[in-house]
């Protein structure tokens, strides 16, 4: 992470990021903090928030650590409430949090493995943006971004709890986008191929030709700089050879 321009572009802005502990969420939110946004980290492990939030300070960035567990709504409007009484505002909120797993043919999934991924990829987007759109609603300006997954555009044999989750994050997506319109708010979706980070391994991938969380994350800053008059309502991901 390099230091922030004397004018970033997303400069007296707050930036919410689901999951940025580790991998496409520390890299967007690494990213969003290098254009000047005040970042707010979510997730369940505190310490690799802290070592987020400790890079992007050491970089001259600003960013607070709130610990956050999507699949419980209690949480995420706690998350909410601090937010509002904080920050007064919210511009961005990136939906990163998501986990995969599961693997298997679906008729010998586990129905705790398949409620563990559903609620997390998809019940999680929802508590999300059920507690902090209308904050958006009231400033009539916002931006949310749901990291999604080509998964969700594709038949995935022996992942199908996964693929579920994602396409039905992707329906969820372009409907809000329809409702959230009118009050100036951009909901942009992001489908990304298989991406290399240490916590996600693919075996049998050859990692260096795989997308990097770096990749996923500029994608995320080309949205949030965007000219108002547009947006992006999703963005397919892919390497440019395949792994």
């Amino acid at each position: 992470m390099t230091k922030t321009a004397s004018n970033p572009p997303l400069a007296g802005q707050v930036a919410v990021i689901t999951g940025a502990g580790r991998g496409i969420g520390r890299a967007i939110a690494l990213t969003l903090a290098e254009l000047g946004a005040r970042t707010v980290l979510c997730g369940r492990s505190r310490e690799a928030l802290e070592q987020t939030s400790a890079t992007i300070q050491n970089s001259g960035g600003q960013s607070s650590v709130i610990e956050c567990d999507v699949t419980d709504l209690h949480s995420v409007e706690a998350l909410a409430e601090r937010i509002e009484r904080t920050f007064h505002r919210i511009d961005v909120l990136v939906n990163n949090a998501g986990i995969g797993g599961a693997g298997g043919p679906l008729h010998l999934l586990a129905p705790d493995n398949w409620d563990r991924v559903l609620n997390t990829n998809l019940r999680g987007v929802y508590y999300c943006i059920r507690s902090l759109a209308p904050l958006m609603i009231k400033a009539h300006s916002g931006h949310i971004i749901n990291i999604s997954s080509l998964a969700g555009k594709n038949a995935l044999p022996n992942g199908a709890a996964y693929a579920a989750s994602k396409w039905g994050l992707n329906g969820l997506s372009y409907s809000v986008a329809e409702e959230l319109r009118a009050h100036n708010i951009r909901v942009s979706l992001i489908c990304p191929g298989s991406t290399h980070t240490e916590f996600s391994p693919h075996p049998g991938k050859n990692a260096e030709k795989m997308l990097q969380a770096s990749d996923v994350a500029h994608v995320v800053a080309m949205i949030v700089t965007q000219a108002p008059q547009s947006f992006a309502s999703e963005i397919l991901l892919r390497p440019t050879q395949k792994p």
